[in-house]
């Protein structure tokens, strides 16, 4: 009786609704993962290492498997769709979305959204994974695979649980971030319970100012985390222009930044977002420049308020003028995890800071 009370008691995880999973195949709240750079002349295996991180993991930890594998979280987490894409539409909902498609896979535009994730849900909890991999995953009727393309350079991810009402808000961000969607099915009750989500699984943006909107969710074993979308007619760096004055907090920001008109850092406003240039983890490492990082993620500059973001957008003069958004969470275990990485960044004035 004390181990039934307990159970309804305390927040919880389904084994038997889809949902993110760790490492060890075990269903989970949400997990963070960072596929490291593969380092030069290195074996292809090296460009699909990663680093892993949950509520439980105490920081970082090497990865168990490589991202090419169903064992490894990620990979676990995707089997999902693939392994039920033969099920009933009124069993399941999935919108996979990419600014850079799986190849042979058309593409209707390059003024959509700059983002990137899956979303796959049932009638009781689903989850939502942003990851920064161009041409990936592949579309449901193939099978779980990393792309080749995606091996030199580091990429990010975060997984979150959630319930089946949150949805609903996922879907309205979505119209605001405006993605690029390459396979989906919202349909019968899933497209009457969640009419956004079916509108941005048919690629229908916002109509009407404001062009950004920020809302809390909150996951299946409730941990809120904010997420922020904004439209191209915001017209604004996503970090400077809002991220750092809605989270109160100067920045450090991982981006890709070997893109064109790159954006400096930005000391103009209340808070400051600093561009990162060089990154490490913990002994025995490894170190990268941000060259070879093609992640996305910000976190505070400071333990208070300690926030930590991951999310879709580079800091250049293009993407000021297209849609995008990040996910972020206070956890002061999360926040020294992406603060430690940080090794050296760019000052306003455009030289390196220590």
């Amino acid at each position: 009786m004390l181990l039934f009370l307990l159970a309804v008691a305390l927040p919880h995880v389904s084994g038997g609704g889809i949902s993110c999973y760790d490492d060890e195949g075990k269903p989970v709240d949400w997990f963070l993962a960072y596929k490291l750079p593969r380092p030069p002349h290195s074996p292809m295996a090296a460009g699909m290492r990663y680093m892993y991180q949950d509520a439980h993991s105490g920081g970082w930890v090497p990865g168990r498997a490589l991202m090419n594998s169903t064992e490894g979280a990620v990979g676990r987490t995707l089997l999902q769709l693939y392994k039920g894409a033969n099920r009933r539409a009124e069993d399941t909902a999935y919108v996979l979305y990419n600014d850079e498609p799986p190849k042979n896979v058309s593409s209707s535009s390059t003024n959509r959204g700059h983002t990137k994730g899956v979303i796959l849900l049932d009638r009781a909890q689903g989850f939502w994974l942003l990851h920064s991999t161009p041409h990936y995953p592949p579309p449901t009727m193939q099978t779980y695979t990393w792309p080749r393309s995606g091996l030199h350079n580091g990429q990010s991810f975060l997984c979150v649980t959630f319930p089946f009402a949150q949805f609903k808000e996922i879907g309205t961000q979505l119209r605001f971030t405006d993605p690029e969607v390459y396979d989906a099915r919202v349909q019968g009750s899933f497209a009457q319970d969640l009419p956004d989500l079916r509108l941005a699984s048919k690629m229908k943006h916002v109509q009407d100012p404001p062009w950004n909107r920020s809302v809390t969710l909150t996951s299946l074993g409730g941990r809120p985390f904010l997420s922020l979308g904004k439209f191209r007619l915001f017209h604004d760096d996503l970090y400077s222009g809002w991220l750092a004055q809605a989270l109160t907090s100067n920045l450090y920001v991982q981006f890709w930044p070997n893109s064109r008109g790159i954006l400096p850092s930005n000391c103009s406003g209340p808070y400051w977002v600093y561009n990162i240039q060089e990154l490490g983890f913990p002994a025995p490492g490894p170190g990268f420049s941000a060259t070879v990082d093609h992640s996305k993620w910000c976190v505070s500059t400071t333990r208070t308020p300690g926030w930590s973001c991951v999310g879709d957008m580079n800091r250049n003069r293009e993407e000021e003028q297209r849609g995008g958004g990040a996910l972020c969470l206070q956890d002061t275990a999360v926040w020294k995890s992406y603060y430690d990485l940080v090794q050296t960044y760019s000052k306003c004035d455009g030289l390196p800071q220590l």
